[in-house]
């Protein structure tokens, strides 16, 4: 194995530890918010992904680009119905007369 796939090897752990115990310690008062605000991160996901998967020739690079443009695009979207629907709840109801 090179050096460098086994950085990025530290790396993805080191950050799936961190994301989970900062997940796990979130309320569930402020998990929307939260959520809202991670879809500001996937929205970059996506462009990078976006740049991953540009080349015309089809590589193993490509295809997991276009899975991962294919999933943060669904997160995104999920991220912003939800909120959408949070900010809903909070909304005055009007009175017909």
């Amino acid at each position: 194995m090179t050096t460098a796939l086994i950085a990025s090897l530290f790396v993805f752990v080191l950050a799936s530890f961190v994301g989970f115990e900062v997940i796990n310690k979130v309320p569930p008062t402020l998990h929307t918010p939260l959520m809202s605000g991670a879809n500001a991160i996937s929205g970059i996901a996506v462009i990078g992904a976006l740049l991953i998967a540009g080349p015309k020739e089809w590589n193993v690079t490509v295809i997991l680009g276009l899975i991962a443009v294919v999933l943060a695009t669904i997160n995104v979207v999920g991220g912003f119905l939800v909120t959408d629907r949070m900010l809903q709840m909070f909304k005055k109801k009007e009175v017909k007369a």
